[in-house]
């Protein structure tokens, strides 16, 4: 999920520190030979403490949270345990992270977890005390002037909140955060001039767009006056927020994300900055970002970008009844509760309920009627179901709702592509290729599977073959797309090339039957039989589609009487 904030490189060390803070224990303490025993039981605190580190490896997190909090109850002064305890309460979202945080003092996402527990409270000075006292690198060096922004702005000071964030918008590499803090902050305050001024020097300094940033930024410019400039931001850059642009596609869904404010209150500011880093950190450092997300959602409950974020990771990490759960506590009234609900029905089809998504897209579908994403989804779910007609009908129903479509539309035609040629219709198919070639020329998947085509019709062969190469050199790790264009030149007759190509997609996909098997094509072509039967026995025991287990067999017994036509690896 894009927000604003800088680049991710610029985190390395706070992620890596953060990981440290929140998962690294002290040195155990000398047992005696009966506490010794006592661990080694099956059902004692070693067996409880493996169980739940397990679990926070596999995203489990309230089983997690229950085993660890379960061996913590059996060795209450373990600092190992209360490390590990405090991280799956953390990320359960558990009020055991609280009491357990206050037993941490040299850990970073304990104090941020007390600090936001002190700001909850009304206490300012003291949170502004264990403000100053973040260590000054990692995810402090990044917060605390944020936080401390914010806390100032809680005990009444606005000048000196805006002055703690004023040079680092100017100067600082994250320009872009910090004037969109100082922007909300100023807002807050009332203080609309220099709202608007750092609004739009937030919009300037990002580059990377989001649509939490139209938001904030759009609804500052909406309530000075500026409502027809804040609706033309979400109509330029909009579109290419992915799901998040069903929330601004509709007139209604524009005035919902631009009316009221954004932050309300310096708590909400310090868990939009929560959020900022958690959403940075995520991809690298994924316990790093969840533990601020989740402490985010401590001082924000129901914010619903912290709910898809946090979905978003559980759907990645295979728990999608997880995610799931979260996204129905994204309030039915919230901008982005159609995003939620697009993202429900996706998650309906990964956990075997298709004709549940179905139905939940097609709702989606008529409350958005203007909305491309719904009919997309549901052709997705068609076509990986080998539903072609029907994926194709979504397809068309998508891109009807694009009026002019720009580069980013190119996935759209490349699907609708590949459920026509998929259905037997060919000549739609060879047009929907073209045309998200037209739109986005240097896209390898397209590039592989137009040429591979034509290739196996024996149509524009030099053109097919360039095309190939092309996206050989655009993916030159992507094995499919290795192997497509072995099998191309194996066609041609240029077999030294084709070996040379299949070779190399074997050792990028060593375990894909149907590479397998056009190597041992390649190699009989050549009198190198043993070799080939030997690529041929292997592609049999790798799982291959069942028909094409008797052509595998045929080749075994016989050899390769003639060119294989066999389907190329083409990414559907």
């Amino acid at each position: 999920m894009p927000f604003p904030f800088p680049s991710r490189r610029a985190l390395l060390l706070a992620a890596a520190l953060l990981s440290a803070c929140g998962a690294a224990g002290s040195p155990a303490p000398a047992r005696t030979s009966t506490q010794a025993a006592a661990l080694a039981e099956p059902g004692g605190v070693f067996g409880a403490y493996l169980a739940g580190r397990f679990a926070l490896s596999e995203t489990d997190t309230r089983a997690a949270a229950d085993r660890l909090l379960d061996a913590l109850r059996r060795d209450p002064d373990q600092p190992e345990l209360i490390q590990r305890a405090f991280v799956a309460s953390v990320l359960d979202g558990r009020a055991d992270a609280l009491r357990l945080a206050r037993r941490l003092p040299d850990n970073q996402a304990a104090a941020l977890l007390l600090i936001g527990s002190e700001a909850q409270a009304g206490r300012w000075d003291r949170a502004e005390q264990r403000i100053r006292g973040l260590p000054r690198q990692g995810p402090g060096a990044i917060l605390s002037p944020l936080l401390l922004a914010w806390t100032l702005q809680g005990k009444g000071q606005t000048d000196q909140a805006l002055a703690t964030l004023r040079p680092l918008a100017e100067s600082g590499r994250l320009r872009g955060i910090h004037a969109l803090h100082l922007a909300l902050i100023a807002d807050l305050a009332g203080r609309n001039r220099e709202a608007e001024r750092y609004a739009r020097m937030a919009l300037a300094e990002t580059p990377d767009m989001s649509l939490r940033l139209l938001q904030l930024a759009g609804g500052i410019l909406a309530r000075n006056g500026r409502e027809a400039e804040a609706t033309r931001l979400f109509e330029e850059l909009g579109r290419g927020l992915g799901d998040f642009s069903l929330a601004a596609v509709t007139e209604p869904g524009r005035r919902a994300l631009l009316a009221g404010r954004g932050v309300t209150s310096p708590v909400e500011g310090m868990a939009e900055a929560k959020l900022a880093l958690g959403a940075a950190l995520r991809g690298q450092a994924s316990e790093s970002g969840l533990i601020l997300a989740r402490l985010s959602l401590r001082l924000r409950p129901n914010f619903s970008p912290v709910l898809l974020l946090l979905a978003e990771h559980y759907a990645e990490e295979r728990h999608p009844e997880a995610a799931f759960a979260l996204l129905e506590t994204v309030p039915a009234g919230d901008p982005l509760a159609r995003v939620a609900a697009l993202r429900r029905a996706t998650l309906l089809d990964r956990m075997d309920r298709a004709a549940d998504a179905e139905r939940a897209l097609r709702a989606v579908a008529a409350e958005v009627p203007e909305a491309p994403q719904p009919w997309a989804r549901l052709g997705d779910i068609q076509r990986q179901r080998s539903r072609f007609p029907e994926a194709a009908t979504s397809y068309d129903a998508a891109i009807e709702r694009v009026a002019a479509p720009r580069a980013d539309a190119w996935p759209l035609f490349y699907a609708r592509g590949i459920a026509n040629e998929r259905a037997g219709r060919w000549a739609r198919a060879e047009a929907d290729f073209q045309r998200a070639l037209e739109l986005s020329p240097e896209q390898p998947y397209v590039l592989n599977y137009l040429a591979y085509t034509w290739v196996e019709m024996g149509k524009n062969l030099p053109e097919a073959r360039r095309m190939l190469e092309r996206a050989v050199e655009l993916r030159p790790n992507d094995g499919n797309i290795v192997d497509s264009l072995g099998w191309a030149l194996f066609k041609l007759g240029d077999m030294a090339g084709a070996i040379r190509w299949l070779e190399r997609a074997v050792e990028l996909e060593p375990r894909n039957s149907v590479i397998n098997d056009h190597l041992g094509d390649a190699y009989w072509a050549v009198g190198r039989q043993n070799e080939a039967r030997f690529q041929w026995q292997r592609a049999l025991r790798l799982d291959p589609e069942p028909p094409e287990v008797p052509k595998i067999e045929a080749k075994l017994r016989s050899g390769l009487q003639a060119p294989n036509a066999s389907t190329a690896q083409r990414s559907d």
